[in-house]
């Protein structure tokens, strides 16, 4: 590879774990591809879906995949199939078509392991992003199932470990890696010993804006977006109501957006709650809109994708002080960053109490999402680490001609 081919922009095969699901990783996934065809990139998409074929027009190449029946279901809509690396060899034949200049996975799963096999088996440079704390996931989880057992915290945190050791293993295999914050990407860059990028996420502002919203009264909205699953800490909105209404707070709904396991627990402990199940598009939009306050307990999340989409919306947020979400939020102006479960409940209680600070921050929340389209985050962020990828490949290439030459016998007169 020359120093011509690192100024072109790469040709990109991308093997997300999750494409079609409704969760923040799916979006990111699905939004990249797009970007790539917008822009008339070369971009291969190699996923699981619910039906097979093999496509490519023009720039873009899709090759999808089915799960088997033996897959394994990790959530609500995402399935691990042990057996899907017995595709490999049709994998490699229609990536080798397509001839990449690096290999683009996002987990250690199904279809990320054969995205790493087949970058090992072409020769070319690999990228993992993150987007998913698959060590927390596995601990909450684990911890909500067996809550019952003695010492299942310590078991918590040695199952957290563990995984985090085992993804953390998957990830040095690459050559580069993206993370959705800060933390991540120092976390990443010292225990792979791997280079380290920011790849956060975008927002949709034609269809995330304030200009949705078409309440004017009613009690105050207290809204969440995402899975209600363990990992969320979901059950935190029934303590927050509970709190809420010893404190005397004014009149006041939840409107819960979302599905997962922890539904029908937060329909029977929540006394004024609206849940209108998984909404995507307008219908979603408008919900985010009609909400007063986004509340995000969530101590898991890598970045927080619909904590940036409340923003847009217009609707400031409270967040934990772990995790992504809390680098979207400038406490005071569009929101605030709790550091304990009281500190939540009061910064919350504060907000519904004052109303000329709810409306300055209902003011600015948007002001950041024109910065940061998916456009903006796909070119600066995610193709700069491709080009990065392609120097390292280069100058590899020109150190190994370099010694090649400099220890060649002398040819014999």
């Amino acid at each position: 590879m020359n120093a011509q081919a690192v100024n072109r922009h790469a040709r990109v095969a991308f093997f997300p774990d999750s494409f079609h699901e409704v969760n923040g990783a799916a979006l990111t996934c699905r939004q990249l591809e797009a970007y790539a065809a917008r822009q008339n990139r070369d971009f291969m998409t190699v996923r699981c879906g619910p039906r097979e074929f093999f496509q490519h027009t023009g720039h873009s190449w899709r090759l999808q995949l089915q799960r088997g029946r033996l897959a394994v279901p990790l959530d609500r809509d995402l399935h691990f199939d042990p057996l899907l690396f017995y595709r490999r060899r049709e994998v490699l034949d229609g990536v080798r078509s397509f001839a990449p200049d690096l290999i683009h996975i996002t987990s250690p799963g199904d279809v990320g392991i054969l995205g790493a096999w087949t970058a090992h088996i072409l020769g070319v440079p690999l990228i993992a992003s993150w987007h998913t704390n698959l060590h927390e996931f596995a601990g909450r989880r684990l911890r909500r199932m067996l809550s019952f057992l003695p010492g299942i915290a310590r078991l918590q945190s040695i199952t957290e470990q563990f995984v985090l050791n085992r993804v953390l293993w998957f990830f040095a295999r690459a050559n580069v890696a993206l993370a959705p914050n800060p933390e991540l990407v120092n976390m990443i860059a010292a225990r792979s010993g791997k280079p380290a990028f920011l790849m956060t996420r975008g927002v949709d502002t034609s269809l995330f804006s304030p200009s949705r919203r078409n309440r004017q009264d009613g009690p105050f909205t207290l809204g969440f977006v995402g899975r209600l699953n363990p990992e969320k800490n979901v059950r935190f909105l029934a303590a927050l109501e509970k709190a809420l209404l010893a404190a005397g707070a004014p009149p006041f709904r939840f409107l819960i957006v979302g599905g997962g396991s922890e539904m029908e627990w937060l329909q029977a402990n929540l006394r004024q709650a609206h849940f209108p199940g998984v909404l995507t598009g307008e219908p979603l939009a408008r919900a985010f809109a009609n909400m007063d306050l986004f509340v995000f307990p969530s101590q898991t999340d890598t970045f927080g994708n619909v904590v940036r989409e409340a923003l847009a919306s217009g609707v400031p947020a409270v967040v934990t002080n772990e995790g992504g979400p809390k680098f979207l939020i400038e406490s005071g102006v569009n929101g605030f960053v709790a550091d304990s479960e009281e500190a939540f409940v009061k910064t919350v209680l504060n907000v519904m109490n004052d109303p000329a600070l709810h409306r300055r921050m209902r003011d600015v929340a948007p002001d950041g999402a024109a910065h940061n389209s998916w456009d903006r985050v796909f070119e600066s962020e995610v193709y700069a680490a491709y080009r990065f990828c392609l120097a390292m490949k280069t100058e590899a290439g020109a150190k190994c001609v370099k010694s090649v030459s400099l220890e060649a016998p002398a040819s014999e007169s």
